[in-house]
């Protein structure tokens, strides 16, 4: 799903297309696609559009994430932070379109993240 939808990215300035499939605690895949704009600061990464996508539909909790680049690459900060808002314990799998995959989870990626104090 992540693969399919890196085709639909919108990257006119960088060219540089993700696709993103976030897995629910109840089963259900989110998918997203990085989206750009001329003022970069508002350019919106596949993983956070997953999941706003998925909060926007009801789904809270995360198992596991899909992210297909060119190159394989990891989230950046502001997605690792945002993911581990959710599940630090998390699965990232990050992938090239040729299958090469990685996987990790998101507190090995940002293991001081910032956290909610409960």
């Amino acid at each position: 799903m992540a693969t399919e939808t890196r085709r639909l990215a919108y990257a006119p300035y960088s060219g540089y297309q993700v696709g993103a499939a976030l897995v629910g605690v109840s089963g259900m895949v989110y998918s997203g696609c990085n989206v750009e704009n001329a003022s970069i600061g508002l350019t919106i990464c596949a993983e956070r559009a997953a999941v706003v996508k998925a909060i926007s539909e009801g789904e809270s909790g995360f198992q596991a994430i899909v992210i297909v680049t060119q190159d394989g690459a990891t989230p950046c900060g502001a997605c690792r932070q945002v993911l581990a808002e959710f599940n630090p314990d998390m699965e990232v799998y990050t992938a090239m379109p040729d299958g090469h995959y990685a996987r990790t989870t998101v507190k090995q990626l940002l293991p001081y993240s910032f956290t909610l104090q409960r």
